[in-house]
């Protein structure tokens, strides 16, 4: 009897970059490994959108869709290529309107997009149906997804196996169009008993015709046997990664997934042993330079406490990296609980396991609750479709006051096409303004991606790649270009290996504008005003010379992708402002004065 054959999807070069990298691998860095891949059989790939296509203008100064373009040049025309797509934010940083939605769908298939795999965190169906239209109205294939994960301990109401039958009833009572069908655990911690039951659920309910997947992580250390348990309740699909991308909180390894089904009746999309070593060895060479975060290649036994997915928690660490306060992750990690259980148990993925995390990592810095994240807060309120189950009502009430918004039961989409600012128009004439060209590929790209998005098309972004050689020591190797400080002075050092020269000169100036130097209206003000995290200046909203009332937001500062207020600790006048807008600044430093 032949065995059953199992359609692979390789996630490395986008879930794999994400969860190890956060998404910074450079497309001439990898495109030799697409080759070696291809060679290897391996025919269908993830490669791009979810944050892969923002990580790109944000760190890499690299344009998505010339990616996508230069992907679908090396495996051909016949390979199946899939993005991942958020419903009705689709690759955006929030939700999008309809005529953004409609935008998205035409750009990804005019790129080279096969198939979109489009889910909602909030297993909200509503928020399918109008991408679904846009997805299938343009060519493409559309994989409708029922999101998954475990509870933390001691939580319950949702993410059992009635709750995604209802969730995929729905789906069939809606009428959305598909042609297959995803169960995707972003977190990796559904556990396999739960997802044994919940493919054969349905199977039983989709019949025997309709292709059926699981996507997991194995950052809760269980994907290979979720995985197992899937195949045996009939799944048609998997996802798995190449190692160095692989395990940790990536996707299993393609090797390890050949292992695990040794002498069983499943024939993993006919991939053959040797070749994929080869493919291997090439993705390692290719990816030699860049720096792994030791959290990425590890299991982790406190994630189905949080629960964190695999590709945030990589991009999270990096962000607390870049802020300094890298010793706090175990604490938003433990903080999640209560944030996950109080907000209506959305799924932990995207865009709401960032509202977790930032909600968490606020509850950390600032005190429990002392500041509502926006998106955390946004969704407790309605703004992205009906939660799993009601939150908390008071935080519910909490969100409400901070934010100045009232809770609402309307349809997203209907909010999202009355922002003048979602509208392609908008970013039409914020184009011409710039002196941009007003493609639809820059249109998406701005409204996508905001000022970043201008920022890259301008050639304005910063290139923020990670790469440094790890040694058996687990320390970088530090050859390379550095700037120093020495005496309030300035200067390029090259560091070299070996006995090579090292040169040193005063570092030139930079070549960003000018910044305005901070101001005071009448000196210095006997009322210090700190920050409680690092970060950056992002707004400042008072001068000095204005009165403010106790509450009065002063600026609003950006860290975690969280828009962070520095309000007014009592009624008076700001004496000084001490920092300029985009300046980073640490844990404590002065920010403003009042008197």
């Amino acid at each position: 009897m032949a065995k059953k054959y199992i359609d692979v999807m390789d996630t490395t070069f986008r879930d794999g970059f994400q969860s190890v990298f956060g998404g910074r691998v450079l497309m001439d860095d990898f495109f030799p490994a697409v080759e070696a891949a291809k060679k290897a059989g391996i025919t269908h790939f993830e490669f791009g959108g979810g944050a892969r296509f923002q990580s790109l203008y944000f760190y890499l100064q690299e344009d998505a869709f010339k990616m996508m373009d230069g992907f679908r040049e090396i495996v051909g025309p016949d390979a199946n290529l899939q993005v991942l797509s958020r419903g009705i934010n689709t690759v955006m940083l929030d939700t999008g309107s309809r005529e953004m939605i409609d935008l998205f769908a035409k750009m990804f298939a005019k790129h080279g997009t096969t198939t979109v795999r489009n889910f909602d965190a909030l297993n909200d169906v509503n928020n399918l149906e109008f991408s679904a239209q846009c997805i299938k109205k343009h060519g493409m294939n559309h994989e409708v997804v029922v999101t998954m994960m475990d509870l933390p301990p001691g939580c319950k109401g949702a993410h059992d196996v009635p709750f995604y039958e209802k969730t995929l009833r729905n789906i069939l009572d809606s009428g959305i169009e598909f042609d297959s069908v995803c169960f995707k655990d972003a977190s990796g911690t559904a556990n396999p008993h739960k997802v044994y039951e919940t493919i054969a659920m349905a199977r039983k309910l989709l019949g025997e015709s309709v292709h059926l997947r699981l996507h997991t992580h194995e950052t809760a250390g269980v994907s290979v046997a979720s995985y197992l348990a899937a195949l045996e309740a009939g799944a048609n699909g998997i996802d798995m990664a190449a190692s160095p991308v692989s395990g940790g909180t990536a996707q299993p390894d393609i090797l390890t997934m050949l292992h695990a089904t040794k002498g069983t009746n499943y024939n993993l999309g006919d991939l053959k042993l040797e070749k994929v070593l080869k493919y291997e060895e090439r993705l390692k060479e290719c990816l030699s330079d860049y720096m792994i975060p030791p959290e990425a290649t590890q299991v982790s036994p406190l994630i189905p406490f949080s629960p964190m997915p695999g590709g945030a928690l990589t991009a999270n660490t990096q962000m607390m990296r870049d802020n300094g306060d890298l010793d706090k992750f175990d604490e938003v990690i433990k903080a999640m609980k209560e944030v996950v259980e109080r907000g209506g148990y959305g799924t932990s993925v995207t865009p709401v396991s960032q509202f977790y995390w930032q909600q968490a990592y606020a509850n950390v810095m600032f005190g429990p609750w002392k500041q509502i994240a926006p998106g955390y807060g946004r969704m407790v309120l309605g703004y992205f479709g009906k939660t799993p189950v009601e939150p908390d009502r008071e935080i519910v009430e909490l969100a409400s006051q901070k934010l100045k918004l009232d809770p609402t039961t309307e349809n997203p989409l209907d909010i999202a096409d009355r922002d003048e600012t979602k509208s392609i128009a908008h970013w039409k004439k914020v184009l011409e303004d710039e002196g941009l060209e007003t493609t639809d590929e820059n249109i998406f790209i701005a409204g996508a991606c905001d000022q970043k998005g201008i920022a890259f098309l301008k050639g304005e972004g910063p290139l923020m790649v990670r790469k440094g050689k790890e040694n058996n020591s687990g320390e970088a190797e530090m050859a390379g270009n550095y700037t120093v400080v020495v005496d309030g002075k300035k200067y390029s050092v090259q560091v070299a290996e070996g006995d090579a020269d090292i040169q040193i000169s005063e570092a030139a100036p930079t070549t960003a504008p000018a910044a305005a130097a901070p101001t005071a209206a009448n000196g210095v003000g006997t009322v210090e005003i700190h920050s409680q995290t690092p970060g950056n200046v992002w707004k400042i909203l008072k001068n000095p010379g204005d009165s403010v009332a106790e509450g009065d937001v002063i600026m609003i500062l950006e860290a975690m992708k969280m828009e962070i207020d520095i309000a007014a600790p009592q009624a008076g006048k700001i004496a000084s402002i001490n920092v300029n807008v985009n300046d980073a600044v640490a844990d404590g430093q002065l920010l403003a004065t009042m008197e």
